[in-house]
């Protein structure tokens, strides 16, 4: 932690303690691999395994095997909301946790899916839509990184949490109006998770065009400012006579480029502007 310096601050330059019942920005500031939000996706990762040998337990159909592969389920579940949260209120995030975060996430619910449609549980068309929006979603967002980051949508945290409910029906062996129940559960999660994929498409468009207008009229700018930079610097030589003696001078001569190049400025911001 760097405290401000004492004669900016007006004494010793100390800083004093922090105070309350969360993380002083010491200890923010070393936060390392072993963070309790790492531990928890950490969790996550070991659980998919543990709960696909639970799933599959006795062929699949053992109700009590299946009970234990929907705790398994639920507790990764659970980690999911409290690791992310963890990380944002204490400021926890690591280059592990944005790379081991999302995979963990995918892979439960992947394992889930694919588990499910292969003991005939689950049409393949479900799983293969929705694995096809979760692996072309985290593709997108890798595209448009360089330019910005698309973030979570309430949609998106809707749909997370209705596939979540619906797995969690088709994982265990329910009968009945339950079971009619879950089909139109795991339904509405499906079209929330067609909705919020095309939203986050036109997101990452948007924010593509943005990104590449931004860099153009930066690059612009720094045009503008090196031929400014060329122009007041550059010389002619004068002569004059001193003393009746003829002498060669160096005047600096500035040619007006605000015409010129200030126009060009205006037009590239202008198309900038316009494909915002």
């Amino acid at each position: 932690m760097t405290g401000a310096p004492a004669s900016a601050a007006g004494g010793t330059g100390a800083t004093p303690a922090p105070r309350g019942g969360k993380l002083g920005a010491a200890a923010v500031n070393q936060a390392g691999l072993w963070n309790i939000a790492n531990i928890l996706t950490m969790v996550r990762l070991v659980l998919v395994p543990v709960f696909v040998l639970l799933l599959l337990h006795g062929g699949g159909y053992d109700p009590v095997w299946r009970s234990f592969a929907w705790a398994a389920f639920a507790v990764a579940m659970i980690t999911d909301v409290f690791d992310g949260h963890l990380a944002r209120t204490y400021n926890l995030v690591t280059d592990f946790g944005k790379i081991a975060d999302p995979i963990a996430d995918k892979a439960i619910m992947g394992a889930a899916l694919i588990c499910l449609s292969a003991l005939g549980d689950l049409p393949w068309w479900i799983t293969g839509v929705i694995l096809f929006r979760e692996l072309g979603i985290t593709l997108m967002r890798f595209w448009v990184i360089r330019h910005s980051v698309i973030p979570a949508s309430r949609g998106g945290k809707l749909k997370t949490l209705a596939q979540g409910i619906a797995v969690g029906m088709y994982v265990l062996a329910l009968t009945g109006p339950l079971a009619t129940m879950r089909f139109w559960v795991m339904m509405a999660a499906v079209v929330l998770t067609v909705v919020t994929g095309l939203d986050y498409v036109r997101q990452a468009v948007v924010l593509r065009r943005r990104g590449l207008a931004a860099e153009r009229a930066a690059a612009l700018e720094a045009v503008a400012a090196a031929a400014d930079t060329e122009g007041a610097t550059g010389g002619a030589c004068v002569a004059e006579s001193v003393d009746g003696e003829r002498a060669d001078r160096v005047e600096p001569v500035v040619e007006p480029l605000g015409g010129q190049i200030g126009g060009g400025v205006a037009g590239g911001r202008g198309t900038a502007e316009a494909e915002r």
